[in-house]
């Protein structure tokens, strides 16, 4: 493409220059580039190649007052018009679709990238220079219209995804690196929600640029785009995100609301964050904390242990949001809550499920609903004993972080529901005495730490239990260390006789 045949120059060699343009025929050559870039062109097309070629010549070739200020009507919307090349540019380098992608097309988007980077250096090198030369707002008005395009390529391109190589992210962190030193931040999250209290940040320029392909019928087809909207809601806390919940709200809801277990669990962190940095008070207005509890809430339903750990440290940070509302008058029983909703559905998934990676999952969280509930726990007493003996009869592989996780549980229970615990004696007792002779008899290639942390916790849960039954464990363990061979076992049953004797001992 030649740039003479869009400039109204006097002469072909007055033209070669683009520094001797006029402020028109600049506004020309810019305006042209960028009706290539934008335009629909064959697959093996090399047109846009082309502008982007012409664009990194006639951006070094220009002065920088020329780019950010002057006179004419033309040129004082050079800015605006920098802002939709900057857009055009960084849609260029974007990654296709996913099925329209593969090998091939990955590597071709990292090369596009490698090359606009390389652009964008360039045009916020001329803004650093604008800022040195130029009094006046030309450049910041200039730096404001490309800096949301411009972080939207360096994010794409700088995460470690497939369509990413170690040069195009190398280019891409360095776009970053002088995109915030152009804009006299400090950090990614600064930039986002201004510096200091009186500044605003670009997070609403950048959502703005986002929303476009946030819809439903075309977030998926930028496949960067869902990261670029999770990493950049990541680094907004309170108090600044909850003056944007309208906008990313729902950008959050639509991604986990995906049938693809990968970006139903991309939704959830996102959900999360909001739920941590944004006031209850704005999450309960409209009922915005139900529509959020029942969207997570389905994906208990999804047997994917990842999905179920991120789903159940957003509902746990949650449920005090979701309780505020409720008060009991103390006339009668307390009503349920949502916690208790969701614990007993994990307790009837948890019985029979045999795969370890979940039942790890489950175990792992346990602890914090019954800490949640506390005496409400009695609720659910008879499916947690079930659960509880279930799990600690099944080996666990050598980390044993189920049968770890089910004993902190017992633990808590027993702390928790003492009055209840007497009738439960004999089931329980057998439950830790089995344990135990098990572990001490282990063949498995268990460690040895992981072997005495098992025995610590069952003897601290037998100690618990005795002080529920009044002293009855201890009479009914009386004989066994006359009878058992095994050291280990006749050490903890010793512990637990100390103990109830009134010795002190440092496992309570």
């Amino acid at each position: 493409m030649e740039l003479d045949s869009a400039l109204e120059a006097p002469s072909r060699e007055e033209s070669s220059l683009s520094g001797e343009l006029s402020p028109s025929a600049l506004g020309q050559a810019f305006s042209k580039i960028l009706h290539s870039l934008t335009r629909p062109e064959a697959r093996r097309g090399n047109g846009k190649v082309v502008a982007l070629k012409d664009l990194g010549d006639l951006i070094e070739a220009t002065e920088c007052d020329r780019l950010f200020e002057g006179s004419g009507a033309r040129l004082r919307g050079m800015p605006e018009t920098l802002g939709q090349v900057a857009k055009a540019v960084e849609k260029y380098a974007a990654p296709r679709k996913e099925e329209e992608g593969g090998g091939d097309g990955h590597s071709e988007v990292a090369e596009k990238a490698a090359k606009v980077g390389l652009l964008f250096l360039k045009l916020l090198g001329k803004v650093e220079t604008a800022k040195n030369s130029l009094v006046g707002p030309a450049w910041q008005t200039g730096l404001h219209h490309l800096a949301g395009p411009v972080y939207i390529f360096a994010i794409t391109h700088s995460l470690e995804q497939p369509w990413t190589t170690p040069r195009s992210r190398e280019v891409a962190r360095e776009v970053l690196t002088l995109l915030l030193q152009v804009t006299e931040c400090s950090s990614v999250a600064g930039f986002l929600r201004g510096e200091n209290e009186d500044e605003k940040g670009s997070l609403s320029v950048i959502l703005g640029l986002l929303k476009p392909d946030l819809n439903k019928e075309s977030w998926k087809n930028n496949p960067a785009i869902k990261h670029v909207f999770s990493w950049t809601l990541q680094q907004v806390t309170r108090p600044w995100l909850s003056q944007h919940l309208e906008r990313v709200l729902p950008a959050s809801l639509l991604i986990s609301d995906d049938y693809q277990t990968e970006n139903k669990i991309l939704g959830v962190h996102c959900l999360h964050h909001i739920v941590l940095n944004v006031p209850a008070a704005d999450l309960l207005q409209y009922n915005r904390a139900q529509v959020l509890y029942h969207a997570v809430f389905n994906h208990l339903y999804t047997p994917e242990h990842h999905l179920i750990q991120a789903v159940l440290l957003c509902l746990l940070d949650l449920f005090p949001i979701l309780e505020k509302t409720l008060h009991w008058k103390g006339d009668g029983a307390r009503p349920t809550t949502h916690c208790d909703e969701v614990l007993q559905l994990i307790l009837t998934h948890m019985e029979p499920e045999h795969r370890l990676l979940l039942r790890r999952t489950y175990a792992r969280n346990l602890p914090a609903f019954v800490k949640r509930l506390g005496i409400l726990t009695v609720r659910h007493l008879k499916r947690l004993e079930r659960v509880i003996i279930g799990y600690l009869e099944v080996y666990d592989g050598p980390e044993e972080e189920a049968r770890l996780k089910i004993l902190e549980t017992l633990k808590l229970l027993m702390q928790h529901t003492w009055p209840r615990v007497s009738c439960r004696l004999v089931v329980l007792l057998k439950a830790l005495l089995k344990l135990i002779c098990d572990v001490a008899r282990d063949p498995n290639l268990t460690p040895e730490s992981v072997k005495s942390a098992l025995l610590q916790e069952a003897t601290d849960c037998l100690i618990l239990l005795d002080h529920c039954s009044q002293g009855r464990v201890k009479g009914l363990l009386a004989k066994i260390p006359q009878s058992c061979e095994d050291r280990k076992v006749v050490n903890c049953i010793r512990k637990v006789q100390q103990v109830s004797e009134g010795a002190p001992y440092d496992g309570t």
